[in-house]
């Protein structure tokens, strides 16, 4: 969508061209589900022109060809696309978080840095690597839960290491997404480590829900495809 004049009004069709472009990207796992119900809900509110466009400028339009990215291949034939180059690099917008009588969040996308430390004491936050890029190739994720919770949610995807100590309380990892195959190429390597006291810190590795759309969708054209073809 072209205009010289962001006040020009928006008819229904415009925006029901918006709202395609961006159920195709969510299907294509380039929105999470809460970003997409976000913009599609300001979409067929929205009256002008510049309304609309910043709501798909980031977003290719349905059709056009796209540069292609190294797919990271999981059991069954399924595949999550990552291209981890241009999620590695850049300064970091957070490298550290406190909780205390209270929680906090660090998801969506933003840039983890190298080394993150996080503390959580009667209170609780939640650390999400999956749509987060990365200051460095390997990151340390330092966590200490006192009378508190902490969880790290990684993609299956990357290298992951998990070696810390729980007291009264617990430090464990879980896979929720049993076909996460290898680690992709070029994947970040992400080492949690740190310390709960009567508390606990949980590190999950699970797609994010896009994803998982996707892999259910790869998986279904996979099962309905007639054998030889």
């Amino acid at each position: 969508m072209t205009s010289e004049r962001p006040d020009m009004r928006a008819s229904d069709a415009e925006r029901e061209r918006v709202a395609e472009t961006l159920r195709e990207a969510v299907a294509e796992g380039r929105l999470e589900m809460d970003e997409f119900e976000q913009r599609l809900d300001a979409t067929y509110k929205a009256r002008t022109h510049g309304e609309l466009v910043p709501l798909v400028s980031d977003l290719p339009v349905p059709g056009t060809a796209v540069a292609p990215v190294g797919p990271a291949v999981v059991s069954g034939g399924s595949s999550v696309d990552v291209d981890w180059s241009r999620r590695i690099g850049g300064p970091a917008t957070s490298t550290w978080a406190v909780a205390f009588w209270g929680g906090f969040g660090r998801k969506g996308r933003w840039t983890v840095g190298r080394v993150f430390t996080a503390f959580a004491m009667w209170g609780g936050g939640e650390i999400d690597l999956r749509e987060a890029d990365f200051e460095d190739r390997d990151v340390v994720i330092r966590c200490f839960a006192i009378m508190g919770g902490l969880q790290v949610k990684v993609p299956p995807n990357v290298h992951l290491q998990v070696n810390g100590i729980g007291v009264m309380g617990g430090f464990d990892e879980q896979t929720k997404d049993a076909d996460h195959g290898d680690p992709a190429p070029g994947a970040p390597r992400v080492r949690v480590t740190g310390f709960a006291l009567m508390g606990g810190v949980g590190v999950d590795r699970k797609w994010n829900k896009a994803q998982r759309q996707r892999l259910k969708e790869a998986e279904r054209r996979r099962l309905e495809k007639p054998d030889g073809f």
